[in-house]
């Protein structure tokens, strides 16, 4: 942010560093387990007065020399030259923090290159004994150059106390130092023995080379138990979240973790190996294996240690953009481009909406990736929309924490999507135009007279089904549509009827399910290899048939019907029909005949961030390239292999491995519910944006294809935010239930969520999905209205919910006054009546049956008398 940015096509500066750091620090290892080996070997051939084995060791110091000394000096310069080039502020706060121990480490240097020379020019001149102490001096001089360079390099990943303090010896002593010492002490001694081979099997003499070899296979084998010390050890004192990206969240350390572990197992068999009597030819083909295989293996271990560092420079101080933990709040109030001081735009404005972008994308993340190259920024960025970019940055460095979270206020980050989405990927941006939508007229069915024996009272379990369209790819939500009626026979005191009774229904034609004709508990277990336990026990239901009592309730239910929005024509009608006939279960008689609706919606918002066409209509359907985009994130973020199977044929069930209580789905009970999975997740990309966060998702949007919050409290202007909360506080009342089910995986989710309708965010207690939802008493307290604000007053179990509650006569509430989400009268976009057959059969007006005290829709004649709930007869 304080220095110019230099930027290089294609490889990027990350991987320029990577190169020359990895070929140094391997070279450097060696030069420090080399100088043991040679002092140590030269004792050997003294002490054994082995003439061949001293020539031996002085023809290795001359490759040893050239090697690390020639090639390492030159290749350590580099480094400097690069880091100072491409992070230059990083750069800048190790040479402020450690200028001594610089100080002190060239002059360890300068003692290495003087003992070295020394060593092999004055090797045939000096008395054994002066000339092994110059030898023990240059192992020294090495040895501590690495013990202050590992002080600098573990403060990096490991500043400990030194982040509160500033305290030189608590970043140089820092809680990595001395697990790194013997981990990368025992990396020079294993690199020593198997550049000892490099010149041992070079070596003239059968028997000597078969002796060297077998000499030098040991120093690169014994080591290996300091090694695993080593590593074990520094695992432990590395920090949490650094563990954690080694070890689980970032995708991209499975190469070099890969290439680490396979080094050392082909590292310690090469060894083994040439403790065996082989060709000499093929003896230096293995050899030159391993010095290619120790090459990878160095280079998985630094880019290992460099990953867990993400997304700092230095850990907790200093982000890999040169910004600092301490600004970022600033920063995003203040803006990024304000504070910047190699930019040309200083705030986001229209006309220079673009070239802000482009400076925002050059200091925030050309620093890691390319365009096009290693590490490409296009193709992580190819799936999203302006919309879903934005998301994205807001999430940034949230859930996935080896990503630097985005430094700037809301016009920035709009501008760098923009910038990104149009200009990169030349995607035009797209207004959602309002949806056009042609009401009809339907048929109400026939009004209750004086003779009628029976009401028939039905409704919608939840009044909206989503349910997602995506066979091909996955299910998240099935079309399994609930239905309930309440029979009541009329009279002075009515009564409620479930014997000997038959309850029939029968979806309207035109909206027959194209794809499914089965119950979607069967075709869950023929198309997904998923065994589902329906809600209550009761069995899936196809398009028409007969209802269950439920003697519970006093009630009939049918649930599962695989009813879709879509025609036959394939035109999009979210609110299709359901026919409802009572009759003599023993004579056939009809009792009583409604109508309602069964109302489903394929407007699932996904693809406003993950991009693809609705699938149907222009205005719905979650569509194939929408779909592939989602799977695809999840394999990189979660490391399966959805996309795959499904291109395969094999496409999932997202409740068969995430409990989802809507379809009996017990899931894998070491995962999050589904629920807490997919609110926690997208409460982290969506903050602060009330009830707009809802409606990119559900299909709530007043101009949209479906409007499915259309009753009373919509009406009133009630969102879902004053029910369920903003969706941080949905989220985060899912995920402590999660929490206090013993799942720590949710702390990832929570981590980073601030809670916007209370304080803190233990203030909100945990609920179970479809269980533990809004309490109506809590506004309507005495069924007066008081307030409106239900967030986190959930009922304590199912049957308190208002779908399930019923009066103290056993009459449910739904009954009387509509669906949840669709509460009488309500105002359907399809057709004003089309939500409101019930109240205009039985009673003329839209509104809760009985409501302006036309009670005599049951009990036949006026009533004085409150019987169902408290002011139930005010008008």
């Amino acid at each position: 942010m304080n220095y110019p940015f230099w930027q290089i096509p294609t490889i990027g500066g990350s991987l320029l560093i990577a190169i020359i750091a990895v070929v140094h620090v391997y070279v450097a290892h060696l030069a420090v387990g080399g100088g043991l080996f040679l002092v140590w070997t030269e004792r050997k051939a003294r002490r054994e007065n082995d003439g061949e084995l001293l020539a031996y060791v002085k023809r290795h110091t001359h490759f040893f020399l050239l090697l690390s000394m020639v090639f390492g000096a030159v290749t350590g310069v580099g480094i400097w030259f690069i880091i100072s080039l491409v992070h230059p502020a990083g750069t800048s706060a190790l040479i402020h923090n450690f200028v001594f121990a610089w100080a002190i480490e060239w002059t360890f240097f300068f003692g290495e290159i003087v003992a070295l020379l020394l060593y092999y020019y004055l090797f045939d001149k000096l008395a054994p004994r002066t000339h092994m102490i110059i030898g023990w001096l240059y192992f020294a001089f090495a040895w501590l150059s690495l013990f202050v360079i590992n002080g600098i390099l573990t403060f990096m990943l490991t500043p400990g106390a030194w982040l509160e303090t500033g305290n030189f010896w608590h970043g140089f002593f820092n809680p990595g130092f001395f697990p790194s010492l013997v981990f990368r002490t025992a990396i020079a001694l294993i690199l020593a023995g198997l550049f000892g081979l490099v010149t041992a099997v070079f070596s003239g003499s059968g028997r000597l080379r078969a002796s060297l070899v077998r000499y030098c296979a040991r120093w690169l084998l014994l080591p290996f138990a300091l090694l695993l010390v080593g590593g074990a050890w520094y695992l432990h004192a590395t920090p949490e979240g650094a563990l954690g990206n080694i070890l689980q969240r970032n995708p991209e350390v499975v190469p070099f973790s890969r290439a680490f572990l396979w080094g050392s197992g082909l590292l310690f068999l090469g060894g083994l190996l040439s403790l065996l009597r082989l060709p000499r030819g093929l003896h230096r083909g293995v050899v030159a294996l391993l010095v290619v295989i120790g090459l990878v293996w160095m280079g998985g271990f630094e880019y290992m240690r460099e990953i867990a560092r993400k997304p700092y420079v230095i850990y907790g101080h200093l982000y890999s953009n040169s910004v600092t933990p301490q600004a970022a709040a600033e920063l995003r109030k203040r803006g990024f481009l304000s504070a910047a001081r190699w930019v040309e735009n200083r705030a986001v404005d229209a006309e220079n909406r673009r070239d802000a972008g482009r400076e925002l994308l050059t200091h925030q993340c050309l620093i890691c990736h390319t365009l096009g190259g290693y590490n490409d920024l296009l193709a992580r960025t190819r799936d999203f929309t302006a919309f879903g970019m934005t998301a994205q940055l807001s999430g940034q460095g949230k859930i996935n924490t080896y990503m630097p979270p985005f430094f700037g206020n809301q016009e920035e980050k709009e501008a760098l999507a923009a910038y990104i989405v149009a200009e990169l990927h030349g995607t035009p941006p797209e207004e959602e135009a309002p949806v056009r939508i042609r009401p009809e007229e339907v048929r109400i069915p026939r009004p209750v007279s004086g003779e009628d024996e029976y009401v028939l009272l039905a409704w919608n379990g939840i009044g909206m089904r989503c349910m997602t369209d995506s066979d091909p790819w996955f299910v998240i939500l099935p079309p399994a549509n609930t239905v309930w009626v309440q029979l009541i026979r009329r009279g002075p005191v009515p009564k409620i009827v479930t014997a000997d009774v038959e309850i029939s229904y029968r979806v309207q034609s035109g909206h027959r399910n194209p794809q499914r004709h089965v119950p979607f508990w069967d075709h869950a277990q023929q198309n997904f290899g998923v065994t589902l336990e329906p809600p209550t026990g009761l069995a899936g239901a196809g398009l028409s048939g007969t209802m269950s009592a439920d003697e519970k309730h006093g009630a009939f239910v049918v649930r599962g019907i695989p009813v879709v929005p879509y025609r036959d024509d394939g035109t999009f009608h979210p609110y299709p029909l359901v026919t409802l006939e009572a009759r003599d279960s023993d004579s056939g008689k009809l009792l009583a005949e409604t109508r309602a609706v069964a109302p489903t919606s394929t407007e699932l918002g996904c693809r406003n961030c993950h991009a693809g066409e609705w699938r149907k209509s222009g205005v719905a359907g979650l569509g194939d390239v929408t779909a592939q985009n989602i799977l695809r994130a999840h394999d990189r973020m979660n490391r399966t292999q959805l996309l795959a199977e499904a291109e395969a044929g094999h496409p999932k069930l997202c409740a068969s491995c995430h409990r989802d209580d809507a379809v009996g789905a017990r899931g894998d009970p070491q995962l999050l519910s589904l629920s807490a999975a997919m609110h926690g997740f997208h409460a982290n990309h969506l903050p602060e944006m009330g009830a707009d966060a809802c409606r990119a998702c559900h299909p709530s949007r007043a101009d949209g294809a479906t409007r499915c919050l259309r009753g009373r409290h919509g009406e009133a202007g009630i969102t879902c935010v004053e029910c369920h909360g903003a969706i941080e506080d949905h989220a985060l009342s899912l995920l402590r239930h999660e929490r206090e089910a013993g799942k720590t995986s949710v702390q990832r989710l929570m981590a980073n969520l601030e809670p916007q309708q209370v304080a803190t965010a233990e203030e909100i207690a945990g609920r179970l999905p479809w269980a533990n939802e809004p309490d109506c008493l809590t506004c309507h307290v005495r069924f007066s209205l008081e307030g409106v604000d239900a967030f986190n007053h959930w009922t304590p179990h199912g049957d308190a919910l208002y779908r399930n509650r019923s009066d103290c006569r056993g009459l449910m509430c739904a009954a009387c006054h509509g669906s949840p989400h669709a509460i009488y009268p309500t105002v359907n976009p399809y057709g004003a009546d089309r939500d409101n057959l019930q109240p205009l059969q039985y009673q003329g007006i839209a509104g809760s049956i009985g409501t302006e005290a036309r009670c005599e829709v049951c009990h036949v004649r006026p009533m004085s008398a409150e019987g169902h709930h408290p002011r139930m007869l005010r008008r």
